[in-house]
């Protein structure tokens, strides 16, 4: 088997986010107004997406995507990776694109033409640090299996999936091919549930995924819990070790669970001041793992370079890092 040129290859919705501080108080009214959920994922159309904008206070624009923020995090912590995801030809798709290709990822999924926009994802920061999200898919949803190039996908040592792109019709078929031509190659897959209301809205499609082609799963302790239909993480993990070799359940402030087999691993969280914006919190965790992961550490170093990652990203408003997560590993390592 050949020695792949990337560590990573991460699959998902290519949005640009749209970030701002509200108060509890909106997000109380848009829920009974919209049914608008705290702390989770909602689908809007374009009309509802520019209607929370224009209510926005001092809207702060970022490239984001779940899968784009790993990527983005991957790089920043000196792994060579690509990306797949669909974005228009307009100015917010060149945006996007060139961020990750400043970045050192390669991207090259063709564009859309002469159609819808590009995807954003409007999100509401609340003074405890979480967040809400509507999202306006946009030309996300025309990612299909076309997009899924065969020697691309050969050449990473992981292939990561979003749980988001669930959502558009074409994905399934696209995960199921991207997994197919990793495994055919002697390569890992690894899934992220992305959000408990996603997971509601697909979980038989994730439980035949996870069982059938996932390696390595991602997720939070309220989507282990919301996948196996359980009240405990307890009985979660007892269910996902029979269908997954390698699990890491993320627990917030109470740190991480790396399920390897009967072997469960307790990882810390990393201290943080203050929780400003949990945005890509998960995401920056996937990356950390995977970079340990694909560099052969041991999985308690794996998910404390996830741990680091989170907690530098959720100490500022956006998903993606400010500081280079290498160095600060690094230093971290010295002290």
């Amino acid at each position: 088997m050949s020695t792949p040129k990337y560590g990573l290859i991460t699959i998902g919705n290519a949005l640009v986010d749209v970030l701002a501080e509200t108060t509890e108080d909106y997000i109380a009214a848009q829920k009974t107004s919209h049914g608008m959920e705290k702390g989770s994922m909602n689908l809007v159309d374009a009309e509802r997406a520019l209607n929370l904008y224009e209510k926005m206070t001092n809207p702060l624009e970022k490239s984001g995507g779940s899968a784009g923020n790993t990527m983005a995090c991957f790089a920043s912590l000196g792994g060579k990776g690509a990306y797949i995801g669909k974005v228009a030809d307009d100015t917010v798709g060149e945006t996007f694109a060139g961020d990750l290709k400043n970045m050192g990822v390669h991207y090259d999924t063709a564009p859309l033409l002469n159609s819808t926009a590009t995807g954003v994802c409007m999100i509401l920061i609340t003074p405890d640090g979480e967040r809400t999200m509507n999202t306006f898919l946009g030309a996300a949803v025309e990612l299909t299996p076309d997009d899924i190039d065969p020697a691309l996908i050969a050449d990473a040592q992981v292939t990561y999936l979003e749980g988001y792109l669930f959502d558009p019709p074409k994905a399934m078929e696209a995960f199921i091919k991207a997994s197919r031509e990793a495994h055919e190659a002697g390569r890992k897959v690894a899934l992220t549930l992305s959000d408990s209301f996603c997971v509601g809205r697909h979980r038989e499609a994730f439980k035949d995924l996870v069982s059938l082609h996932v390696d390595i799963l991602f997720a939070n302790e309220d989507e282990i819990k919301s996948l196996y239909e359980v009240g405990t993480i307890e009985e979660a993990i007892e269910h996902v070790k029979m269908q997954c070799a390698l699990v890491a359940i993320t627990r917030s402030e109470k740190g991480s669970l790396i399920v390897d087999g009967d072997n469960v691993i307790q990882i810390a969280a990393e201290p943080v001041e203050r929780a400003v914006d949990t945005t890509g919190a998960g995401d920056a965790y996937a990356a950390g793992f995977l970079f340990g992961y694909t560099e052969g550490k041991d999985l308690a170093t794996c998910g404390r370079y996830g741990s680091i990652a989170a907690a530098e990203v959720i100490s500022h408003i956006g998903p993606r890092p400010e500081v280079e997560l290498k160095t600060l590993i690094q230093n971290k390592k010295a002290a």
